[in-house]
């Protein structure tokens, strides 16, 4: 069964390990730690029984926010993690009064980027050659409201 909650700086190492299983250049615990003293990020930890399986942290400003990075363990993946995730933020999001949310994913992801469509995101631009292997970024945004 899957359950997600809210994170503190406390789970720091624990979003760092999860982080290092999902993506390439993963940020270390000094990062979250960072991030996470700042009063304008939230996040949560998916749990899957007992162990971490996915995370999302999130920028929030006024009425807009930002998903800094969302990840789900290699071994978790195709089980509606980064779905749950999307639907946490969202709830808790427009509990805080923001109606649009933000994020940008490599032209090349083409699981995340349907994740993303199936979630409520459009494609709204994109930075050309952002990423270190060359590919493009591409924003999308989800209106909250609708």
């Amino acid at each position: 069964m899957i359950a997600v909650g809210g994170i503190t700086a406390a789970h720091a190492a624990v979003c760092a390990a999860l982080h290092a299983e999902a993506f390439d250049h993963p940020w270390d615990e000094a990062a979250f730690l960072d991030l996470l003293a700042l009063p304008t990020t939230v996040g949560a930890l998916a749990v899957d029984g007992d162990d971490p399986a996915g995370l999302i942290l999130l920028q929030v400003v006024a009425d807009e926010a930002e998903i800094l990075t969302i990840g789900v363990r290699p071994a978790c993946r195709r089980k509606g993690i980064g779905h749950a995730l999307i639907a946490w933020a969202s709830d808790g999001l427009l509990q805080r009064g923001v109606t649009r949310l933000f994020l940008d994913v490599s032209a090349n992801n083409d699981a995340a980027r349907a994740l993303y469509t199936a979630t409520g995101f459009a494609e709204v631009a994109v930075r050309r050659r952002y990423y270190a292997d060359g590919s493009d970024a591409v924003i999308m945004a989800a209106d909250l409201s609708a």
